[in-house]
């Protein structure tokens, strides 16, 4: 049960009504509690992807990866359920999330995640040049670090609220 009260659609403001009326799902109820910062929250979301500094595909690796870190079973369901609408299938999927990939690009874009994610952006020089290598430029390592950014509050939200899994649960940690 949620620590937050759920606010249904119909009681939803300002920016909440919008979101709830389009994605009535459990995070975001939550999240409604407080609608300035949900709305400046959906924009970071919305705005991760649509650069095309990285796919929408590479995205959802983050996301999947940095909530495999995390332990969050709700973002884990519902970027792997997102993800398969980007074109990964349940294999690729828990290749993001295992920090793998399946070819060379997604291996150094998880690395660079990976390294941001585990020392707090003070990555070597090395990290970042085979990033670059990979054929990501400025512009990807500034949309990555959104993407990390938007699934640590996502995931540390999930935690604090306890939010019920409202999409097809996934096994976690997951399966080697």
């Amino acid at each position: 049960m949620p620590r937050l009260s759920p606010i249904e659609p119909a009681a939803a403001e300002g920016a909440a009504a919008a979101v709830l009326a389009s994605t009535p799902i459990n995070i975001f109820k939550g999240m409604a509690n407080n609608p300035v910062m949900m709305e400046g929250l959906m924009a970071m979301a919305g705005a991760i992807g649509k650069s095309g500094a990285i796919s929408a595909l590479e995205a959802e690796a983050v996301m999947l990866r940095v909530s495999e870190r995390n332990g969050c079973g709700y973002c884990l369901a519902a970027h792997t359920k997102i993800a398969s609408g980007a074109g990964a299938d349940a294999a690729k999927a828990e290749s993001f999330r295992r920090g793998e990939g399946t070819n060379d690009r997604e291996r150094a874009l998880l690395r660079f995640a990976d390294a941001v994610t585990e020392k707090n952006g003070w990555i070597e020089d090395s990290e970042l040049e085979a990033f670059r290598a990979a054929g990501f430029d400025d512009a990807a390592v500034i949309e990555v670090i959104a993407a990390i950014a938007w699934m640590t509050f996502t995931n540390l939200f999930n935690h604090v609220n306890q939010t019920e899994v409202d999409f097809p649960p996934v096994v976690m940690p997951v399966q080697a």
